[in-house]
């Protein structure tokens, strides 16, 4: 194992440049300052939005505090991620945190007395040329107006927030800092640490009886706290039930889709859709089975490589290079923005002690983006990076040609940017190799991408859907419950060419995206809308990419659903994901092709 570097030994081209957003701590303090001021301002407004002036003014000062602190924000956290245990940036984002809450409560009012406008005095603002900048917000007002609570209600609701974070900041706690696993036996019989990150190594280990130790102890230790995480799950599902119920929607589900304006059938479809594509995965199964010569294949074989070593050495400077050709489909404009991302310090590259573990793309209004890595030298921090470059320069071209306002893009959309960039990557790879071996593990890498982005999400996302129809009739989700659901959801997915181990019932214990309730489903829509683009690209050239730039260019400006449909990818029918599932099944004939020969 490798020293970890610590963050002041870090190389200035292998970090970001989180210089270009504040100079200095200075000029931070200073802006941090400009904000309270402002904030401050905002109270003169409070009684007076009935008139469009001075609306118009209200509007302007909120997108003025909301980027100064926003930039705050994202300074302060992205300087903490850097080396976590660092206490001035520690405090620094705690400071920035509780700034974003004090901005928040002073911009209350604005919703609730723009709501409490007739109809036709909405009307009126919604289409008078004063306000035309706003006119999205207005129509968006006016279709929340129906879910929003009187003035003291909503104040109230406002102290709420807090105490609704406490499930989800509880099950954190316990799982990641309080969760101690045993030790298990790797391959040359030491004894080893079993940690959150070291499971998914155990489980690509290709001893079976490794895989299988690590799988057991991670369930274990789970099953010995299942009644506190049961009990903490089901509170965030009561919390959801409780903001449902008093903002008066027919579902939590139904809440949860009504901000980005998503009908309910995009969720049940997506369910629907991969039901009726079970088949597919079963299939898979039994190729897994087949290739990994096991006579039965369990729950902990999903991860193990399925081809015989092929390791790929690729350094963060090959990653860069396939990666822009890999892209070249997207067109000149594209890969400059790109190369612009490489050139200028928008990516912190690698590992070091006390950083942020994972990946992400973030950043504020009016600076570039940044990304996050901790790259290692194997294909996977290849599609990482890739992944987290769509997503930086979907906000670059937002960002660029649209008003702060409309520039934020919704989670809907975010996933599909960066998912694209995959199947680009994806696609180059496979025509490029001549090697039959690497071509195996592509396929299975990529194929690997549909089981846990669509199928594995599909199915969390039915899980999320049935514990809530459960509560919401009256139900009390205790331990055995969610397991028994959980249990019976990977019969169906994973099919009867796998041996569903008693063990995976206790999964559900583990998930922290439960705590973002129906977000996951996200995942699943997003990738089936890029293999959606990418097919098109990639089948009709230019007018594909035109409409493809469109949609990063689009931002928030219109909803997520619209924005989609008017690049060609109509996410209210099975189209997208029918034409996602039919990849798959040339990617899965293709293999199973190869593995005939081999």
């Amino acid at each position: 194992m490798h020293q970890v570097t610590k963050r002041s030994e870090v190389l200035p081209e292998d970090r970001w440049k989180l210089e270009d957003l504040f100079g200095s701590q200075a000029e931070w303090d200073k802006e941090y300052t400009l904000v309270q001021q402002l904030t401050e301002k905002m109270k003169q407004f409070q009684g007076k939005l009935g008139e469009a002036s001075a609306l118009k003014a209200c509007f302007e000062l909120e997108d003025d505090i909301s980027l100064h602190t926003e930039r705050l924000y994202v300074y302060a956290n992205m300087r903490h991620h850097e080396d976590t245990a660092e206490p001035t940036h520690q405090a620094l984002a705690e400071k920035s945190t509780k700034l974003s809450i004090n901005v928040g409560e002073a911009m209350s009012f604005i919703t609730p007395e723009v709501l409490a406008l007739s109809d036709e005095k909405l009307d009126e603002f919604i289409a008078n040329e004063e306000l035309k900048a706003y006119r999205f917000t207005l129509q968006e007002m006016k279709r929340q107006k129906a879910h929003v609570l009187t003035k003291q209600e909503e104040a109230l609701l406002a102290q709420v927030g807090n105490l609704s974070k406490a499930p989800e900041s509880i099950f954190s706690m316990l799982n990641n800092a309080d969760m101690k696993f045993p030790k298990i036996k790797n391959e040359k019989g030491e004894e080893v640490e079993l940690t959150h990150g070291s499971y998914v190594q155990f489980l690509e280990n290709r001893n079976p009886e490794i895989r299988k130790a690590a799988f057991e102890a991670v369930y274990a230790t789970y099953r010995k706290q299942r009644n506190t995480i049961a009990a903490t799950l089901s509170a965030n599902v009561t919390k959801n039930l409780f903001y449902a119920r008093v903002r008066k929607y027919p579902s939590a589900l139904e809440m949860s889709l009504y901000g980005d304006n998503i009908p309910k059938d995009v969720y049940t479809n997506l369910i629907n859709t991969i039901h009726k594509h079970l088949p597919l995965m079963h299939r898979y199964m039994k190729l897994r089975q087949k290739l990994l010569k096991v006579d039965e294949l369990h729950m902990y074989d999903l991860f193990a490589p399925v081809v015989e070593q092929f390791d790929m050495n690729i350094s963060f400077k090959d990653a860069k290079a396939t990666v822009k050709e890999s892209l070249k489909p997207l067109g000149e404009d594209y890969l400059n923005a790109l190369q612009d991302g490489f050139d200028n310090s928008w990516i912190d590259v690698y590992e070091n002690e006390g950083k942020r573990s994972g990946a992400y793309s973030w950043g504020a209004y009016g600076t570039h983006p940044y990304v996050l890595l901790n790259h290692k030298d194997n294909l996977n921090s290849m599609f990482t990076l890739t992944h987290e470059m769509g997503h930086a320069l979907h906000s670059h071209y937002s960002d660029s040609n649209l008003p702060y306002r409309d520039a934020q893009y919704t989670i809907f959309l975010a996933e599909v940017a960066s998912t694209l960039n995959e199947a680009l990557l994806m696609d180059h790879m496979l025509k490029k190799s001549t090697n039959a071996k690497e071509k195996m593990y592509l396929l299975a890498y990529y194929i690997d991408q549909f089981r846990t982005t669509v199928f594995r999400q599909t199915m969390f996302a039915e899980f999320e859907m049935l514990i809530h129809e459960r509560a919401e009739n009256g139900e009390a989700l205790t331990p055995q419950l969610l397991s028994e659901i959980y249990y019976d959801l990977n019969k169906k997915y994973y099919g009867d060419a796998m041996v569903v181990d008693q063990d995976i019932e206790m999964e559900w214990a583990r998930i922290p995206h439960f705590y973002s309730s129906f977000y996951v489903y996200k995942y699943a829509t997003g990738f089936s809308a890029a293999q959606s683009f990418a097919k098109q690209i990639l089948d009709e050239g230019q007018p594909a990419v035109d409409r493809y730039l469109g949609f990063l260019k689009s931002g928030g400006s219109d909803f997520s659903i619209n924005i989609l449909k008017k690049a060609g990818v109509d996410m209210s029918t099975p189209a997208p994901i029918e034409e996602g599932m039919s990849v798959l099944e040339s990617l899965i004939t293709e293999m199973e092709k190869m593995a005939e020969a081999q």
